[in-house]
């Protein structure tokens, strides 16, 4: 473990009653509303019987705190050092991060001592100018709510100028690529953002229609091997999932993903191998017979 557990959740949940109890006028039932905030659900069994009882020695039983300073919590060197090293990451400068307190410290690691699989490598120009000052524009229109030009070329060359409301980015680890997604007034849109030729806020913000994704679902079982299981949990965490334990080695997940995912959906099913069997629906069983196929007719033999 990088950090140490003394800055886990009970620990910020607990420094932070304890700073309320300092300045006076905590109760039972801004106790609890704490702990709901700031910690987990069963913390309520625990927490508030070792605060007020005394059991800890950190309160007195009419809510006051035993400490003479609010408790504070610095960052260790460790973290230090791996707050330095994210900050390198080339991804990170795109949301201009305050580094303020850091610049005589060591990073933990360098981006060059990462080795990624299983990820394509003509990933976004994270470093280009352009790029940069298009991401940020965006990211800027998102906050303040404003409508944004785009001028954008697709795959096979063809320009195109939309007027869209941004709604999100979106981050694809195997593309290494970001994506815009935005409401048009005649539909939603996904975008790269290393497509995008120009951008700049509309001179008029223009109230676009939401449009809400088509959703569909996929149900596959996984056999628990080489770590299989845990891998699919990391490697879906992002999509809403339902899963059930079958047996000791075979489970079933169900994923909900949006419909302008269903590529890089059947491409990361298919990446499992035969640790995964989908079964259900037939429409997405179907799609992945027939990228095998096409895949086996590409392949030399």
């Amino acid at each position: 473990m990088l950090f140490h557990e003394i800055y886990g959740s009970y620990y910020r949940t607990t420094a932070a009653i304890l700073r309320q109890a300092a300045r006076g006028g905590l109760t039972k039932q801004g106790l609890t509303a704490l702990i709901r905030e700031k910690a987990f659900g069963e913390s309520l069994l625990t927490m508030p019987e070792g605060l007020q009882g005394e059991k800890w020695l950190l309160m007195r039983s009419d809510l006051t705190s035993t400490l003479a300073n609010e408790p504070a919590m610095p960052l260790t060197t460790l973290e230090k050092r791996w707050m330095k090293a994210m900050l390198l990451d080339p991804r990170m400068q795109l949301f201009s991060p305050d580094a303020s307190g850091l610049e005589d410290v060591k990073p933990l690691f360098t981006p060059d001592r990462i080795v990624y699989y299983d990820r394509y490598t003509d990933g976004d120009p994270y470093a280009d100018p352009a790029y940069i000052a298009h991401f940020r524009t965006i990211l800027s229109a998102m906050r303040e709510g404003h409508t944004l030009h785009l001028s954008y070329e697709t795959s096979r060359g063809n320009r195109f100028r939309l007027s869209v409301a941004p709604r999100y980015l979106e981050y694809s680890e195997k593309d290494d690529r970001f994506r815009l997604i935005a409401d048009g007034r005649k539909r939603r849109w996904t975008v790269n953002l290393c497509r995008i030729a120009d951008c700049a806020p509309a001179y008029t913000d223009v109230e676009m229609p939401l449009w809400p994704p088509k959703m569909e679902s996929v149900t596959f079982e996984v056999e628990n091997r080489r770590n299989a299981m845990h891998r699919v949990l990391m490697h879906f965490s992002h999509l809403e999932k339902e899963t059930k334990r079958l047996d000791e080695r075979h489970y079933r997940v169900t994923l909900k993903y949006d419909r302008q995912d269903e590529t890089e959906m059947l491409i990361r099913i298919l990446a499992f191998g035969p640790a995964i069997r989908v079964t259900e629906p037939q429409r997405f069983i179907d799609l992945l017979k027939e990228r095998v196929a096409k895949q086996t007719l590409l392949t030399p033999e």
